[in-house]
């Protein structure tokens, strides 16, 4: 067998460039974390100190035993009620309004105009860049305090994050059923509507899901400014340093994120 021709090597010019690239990238990344550490005044010596060490110990044993009266507990369970309607409830609004957000955000066929495409990933990052504890505490100006605020800041936010993954979803969706309607002359809303949709739907509802899982969790961190819930009973009973019952409360939150996240998980394995 003949040995290989010189032009019939690949080129070592691209690889030595992409090993440049790497290399720069890594020492970037590490000169940014060594300016991290030498930036930020870390108290290492004090965090690991048999002083912090006892004091973590007392404030713990604050906790014990947790508060399991019967009237606390309904108090509990209707909080916990309010936590999981405002996560069901935010997360429902916020994937109707990220799929109409999605569809001027996203460009469905090569060719096709999308003046409105820049424009609305705009308002998508703007959504998504303020977090739900700054719009919960901007609405309840508007809404007042309790769970409303709390719903609709997790709306607003989560439809800036949905709106994102179903625009690019809806861009990277086989074109092919698409075309065949279009090629018969069917508009826009009935090519997406009965040959882009069925395909995405499982990937949607997914996406929905998934954020569902952090939206219980940001639903009981919501009540603290006065947006109901867990969050803010345990805001009421923490600023009174009523330390047996702020364990409780914490536990049903435990419990709450551990049970919808596990409800999630198998809904999404049956998607898939």
């Amino acid at each position: 067998m003949s040995a290989p021709r010189a032009m019939d090597l690949p080129s070592s010019l691209p690889l030595r460039r992409a090993r440049r690239v790497a290399g720069c990238a890594v020492m970037g990344l590490a000169l940014l974390v060594v300016l991290s550490f030498w930036s930020l005044d870390l108290q290492w010596a004090q965090l690991f100190s048999a002083e912090s060490a006892q004091s973590m110990a007392r404030f713990l044993g604050e906790f014990v035993p947790p508060d399991f009266s019967p009237a606390f507990l309904r108090q509990l369970g209707w909080a916990s009620v309010e936590t999981l309607a405002m996560s069901i409830l935010g997360t429902t609004i916020a994937a109707l309004l990220g799929l109409l957000l999605a569809l001027p955000a996203a460009r469905q066929f090569p060719g096709d105009s999308a003046w409105g495409r820049g424009p609305t990933r705009w308002l998508l990052n703007a959504l998504r860049a303020i977090p739900e504890l700054v719009w919960a505490t901007l609405l309840l100006i508007l809404a007042g305090l309790g769970p409303f605020a709390g719903t609709l800041a997790l709306a607003v936010h989560t439809s800036g994050v949905l709106g994102r993954l179903f625009a690019a979803a809806i861009e990277n969706c086989p074109p092919g059923p698409g075309f065949a309607l279009r090629v018969q002359g069917q508009g826009r809303l009935r090519v997406f509507l009965y040959a882009s949709l069925p395909q995405l739907l499982p990937q949607l509802i997914s996406y929905s899901l998934y954020r569902w899982e952090n939206n219980i969790r940001a639903a009981a961190v919501l009540g603290v400014v006065g947006a109901g819930g867990l969050g803010q009973l345990l805001s009421f009973h923490m600023g009174l340093f009523h330390m047996n019952k702020t364990a409780t409360i914490l536990l049903a939150i435990w419990v709450l994120v551990a049970a919808v996240d596990a409800a999630s998980h198998r809904l999404r394995r049956a998607l898939a």
